[in-house]
């Protein structure tokens, strides 16, 4: 059994394949943490795990116990007020001001299978076997309010999830005020912090520090996820690499406001946490209601970096993406954004889509400009009906114009906006997010629709059905170009202002449920200005996000880079855009574009009327190499191998390996040239050491083991290049 309970000495076992998780209920009738890391044997008792002694200058629980006190015990899910010191996990303000609690065990059950969050995207099982769930009923008498914890443990994919729930079951209300998803005390603090930091055009870049006492965090308060920072956090051991050492990750399935926070307190125990943003967030729980937090999935490894991140993809593969198109080979797209922007009619985009046919391309993704009035961004958002100066014979005709050239065709939305130059602005000043007496910001020109609203979501809902049920699309790229400001809403009660936040969040995974329940054979691609929200709510409702608005080769290096130390490559939209690059203006091959693009949602991002004919060739052959290995490539597994945020950063290097390891793909980058260079080499990983295999383009054959071990010398096997700046190579091995 992968959950186990002592019943003598009150401990709870939680295990994976490579992972043992141990807590126990205290003399407080409180949960302390024991354990988490490498697998433990299971034994009768692991009382041994704890100790606590007498220490100077703290408060203890009970009078004339010196010994006992929550300020020096690792502790599950700990509260504030009653000797603890450090942040808690949740704090519940009540009637009378107080906001001390005694949350203490009340009874527990274990089962087989997972059970769904209400409202909110989780993790989730096809059958019952795949995972254990433990459900931990805590109780505060004083309050008569409930705490349930719950755990799921999926043993084969070494994972663990966590999640809350508080239930108000008393006759008066309550505030929670914090209501984190998970807290994990470790006992020493000899880590680095490992997370995922940035800006639009350069997400989720990889940044590492050391703990030191006291807090460091990780937040958003934009209103969503953001480019800035992403709801996930590791610590690793300073001597872990991406293939040795110890590292625990925590990734927090959630789109909107989120805090990762580590303290570090004064005997170096680090107690690590996820979740909603406390900061301007309040919960009103009246009798009888109950309040969720998001899921936070825990991985712990202690093979390396690229380990965790090959289990966070092969879950969020597999058990959190869903759907038709969760297992499906993804189309090769081309997008017409940077090819016209908003300057486009129907000949023009029946034109591109023709020479896209001819190249290969299976999927035409018309992106922003094709409704309303809309000639630029200060237009026309949430008038989401056909503009008939551009399209005068109608959206509908011009899909089907489409897919009589045997392609599909997608379309761009973003359902969460609206321009003041609008229909829907005149009709409903009062659907957006402000506040009264106060002046809205814009971002972008928009403003934010109030999705805390049931009604502006069912009106959205209606008009984006609308269009899909008219129209044969086959694709939405769903957009989210701002972030919130003056976030307040007219519906809500002034004592509910400050859950305006969270309930956005819920109206937009509302809305995000409904059009995909309804149109299931619709690939949808989340987006929001690039990567603003590439996180793991969003990937419950859509396989596959546009990961940045950075097009550029060699930026893209990084950003995939980092992404891939949580998300899986099949969730990355990834394009060859035209040069010079439209946000860089960098010029880099078209070889070393698509040798980037590769490990991704493959597609383009150009006018290929435009292209020699030359140009052509090499882009029909492209598409043909994605083609032939996009099964490969967005379900094998996935290995990085050279960083391009190590002190040089000059090359970068991955491969993708299939499950039976009998193909691979191996990519290679070169930002800058060297003159005089040594022998460079490159080293394998995921191969049978006992196969012979072929390298594309290489006259021998090798074997996994020196592919592994003494690599290959890259001076010698260039495929016939020479050395440049922003040079590439790829491999294709096949077993023999």
């Amino acid at each position: 059994m992968p959950i186990l309970y002592n019943d003598a000495t009150r401990e709870f076992h939680l295990q994976t394949e490579k992972t043992s998780y141990i807590f126990s209920i205290l003399k407080n009738e409180q949960l302390g943490q024991l354990y988490y890391g490498k697998k433990l044997r299971h034994r009768n008792s692991f009382e041994r795990l704890f100790h606590i002694e007498e220490m100077p200058n703290t408060a203890c629980v009970y009078e004339g116990d010196l010994v006992f006190s929550l300020d020096i015990l690792k502790q599950e899910y700990p509260a504030y007020g009653t000797t603890d010191f450090r942040e808690p996990a949740y704090q519940v303000l009540q009637q009378g001001g107080s906001r001390i609690t005694n949350f203490v065990y009340q009874n527990h059950t274990i089962h087989q299978g997972k059970n769904q969050l209400a409202g909110l995207p989780a993790t989730y099982v096809e059958h019952d076997e795949e995972a254990t769930t433990l459900e931990i009923s805590l109780y505060d008498e004083a309050i008569d309010v409930e705490i349930q914890l719950s755990y799921s443990v999926f043993e084969q994919l070494n994972a663990i999830t966590r999640s809350v729930r508080f239930i108000n079951h008393g006759q008066g209300d309550v505030n929670l005020t914090r209501a984190m998803s998970a807290s994990i005390d470790l006992p020493d603090s000899d880590f680095e912090m490992v997370q995922l930091s940035g800006a639009w055009v350069r997400e989720r870049h990889v940044h590492n520090r050391k703990l030191v006492p006291g807090l460091q965090s990780i937040s958003s308060t934009r209103g969503t996820s953001s480019a800035h920072q992403n709801p996930f956090l590791a610590l690793k051991r300073p001597s872990t690499t991406e293939h040795h050492g110890e590292v625990y990750g925590v990734s927090l399935v959630y789109s909107g406001n989120f805090l990762a926070q580590v303290e570090v307190d004064h005997y170096d125990v680090t107690r690590l946490m996820i979740g909603i943003n406390p900061f301007d967030f309040n919960w009103l729980l009246e009798s009888g209601e109950s309040f969720q937090a998001p899921e936070v999935v825990m991985v712990y490894s202690p093979d390396g970096l690229n380990d965790m991140s090959q289990t966070y993809h092969k879950l969020y593969r597999s058990r959190l993406a869903r759907g038709t198109w969760r297992d499906r080979e993804r189309p090769v797209l081309i997008n017409n954004w940077e090819a016209t922007y908003f300057d486009f009619d129907e000949t023009k985009i029946l034109e591109l889509a023709k020479s896209s046919k001819e190249l290969g391309v299976e999927l035409f993704v018309l992106d922003d400009g094709w409704f309303g009035k809309r000639d630029a961004d200060t237009t026309s958002l949430g008038d989401w009906f056909e503009d008939k100066r551009k399209l005068p014979s109608g959206l509908s005709q011009l899909a089907k114009n489409i897919a009589d050239l045997e392609m599909k065709f997608g379309l761009w939305f973003e359902p969460e906006m609206v321009s003041k130059a609008s229909e829907l602005y005149k009709e409903h000043p009062d659907w957006i997010l402000h506040v009264p007496n106060r002046k809205s910001s814009h971002g972008r020109n928009q403003l934010v629709l109030d999705f805390s609203r049931q009604e502006v979501v069912d009106y959205i809902y209606g008009l984006v059905a609308g269009v899909l049920r008219d129209a044969p699309i086959s694709y939405v790229k769903w957009d989210m170009n701002r972030y919130m400001t003056e976030v307040g809403s007219l519906e809500l009660p002034a004592n509910r202002q400050r859950e305006v936040a969270h309930r956005y969040i819920l109206g937009v995974y509302s809305l995000y449920e409904r059009l995909t329940s309804e149109f299931p054979d619709v690939l949808f691609e989340s987006c929001a200005g690039g990567g603003s929200r590439f996180d793991p709510g969003m990937l419950y409702y859509a396989p596959q996000g546009w990961t940045s608005d950075d097009t550029d080769a060699v930026e893209r290096l990084k950003i995939q880079y980092g992404t891939s130390m949580v998300y899986p490559i099949s969730s990355m939209g990834a394009h060859v855009s035209a040069v010079p690059n439209h946000q860089v203006g960098r010029i880099t091959s078209l070889k070393t574009r698509a040798d980037v693009a590769y490990f991704g949602a493959f597609g383009y991002e150009l006018d290929v009327t435009k292209m020699n004919d030359d140009d052509k060739v090499v882009v029909a052959e492209q598409i043909a190499f994605y083609k032939e290995n996009r099964s490969l490539i967005q379900q094998g597994q996935f290995y990085r191998l050279a960083s391009p945020f190590a002190e040089d950063g000059n090359v970068t290097s991955w491969m993708v390996v299939s499950d039976d390891q009998s193909e691979a793909i191996f990519g290679y980058y070169q930002v800058l040239a060297k003159p005089n260079p040594g022998y460079a080499r490159a080293f394998f990983k995921g191969l049978n050491p006992e196969f012979e295999y072929t390298i594309d383009g290489i006259d021998d054959t090798f074997y996994g083991d020196e592919l592994m071990g003494a690599g290959v010398q890259l001076n010698r096997y260039r495929q016939n290049q020479h050395p440049s700046d922003f040079s590439s190579i790829i491999y294709k091995l096949t077993r023999v």
